[in-house]
């Protein structure tokens, strides 16, 4: 079974090398645009990883975490922030938010997949279900 890995981004040029990079790594991509069907496809999806970006149109990406955090079977699922954000404290206040990881956008292609890795392999190791 392929490991899910649920993308909530707004920008389709993101979603697109995102989505291109982790289904060539042999991922499943379930795709959202904004925070409000990225909870909602979480709660259908229950997937492996998270990956959000956190400025969303309506509802930004903290608050997303946040809400993420309050659904039972989503507490342990890892969500990385794949942001732009990259002031002081930025990192702090998505920790903060719920997000288990953070990345700064823009990603380099590269490395991208082996810095998502940790929080897969932990995942499937059972230590975060």
């Amino acid at each position: 079974m392929k490991t899910k890995i649920l993308l909530i981004e707004d920008n389709e040029q993101n979603r697109y090398l995102l989505t291109f990079l982790l289904e060539k790594h042999g991922y499943e991509v379930i795709q959202a645009v904004d925070g409000l069907q990225g909870i909602e496809a979480a709660e259908r999806v229950r997937p492996d990883l998270i990956l959000l970006d956190i400025q969303l149109p309506g509802m930004d990406g903290y608050q997303v975490a946040a809400e993420l955090r309050n659904i039972s079977s989503l507490q342990h699922t890892p969500i990385i922030a794949v942001t732009s954000f990259a002031m002081p404290g930025d990192r702090e206040a998505g920790l903060k938010a719920g997000c288990t990881g953070y990345i700064e956008k823009p990603i380099n292609p590269d490395t991208f997949v082996d810095e998502i890795m940790p929080f897969i392999a932990n995942e499937e190791a059972g230590e975060s279900k």
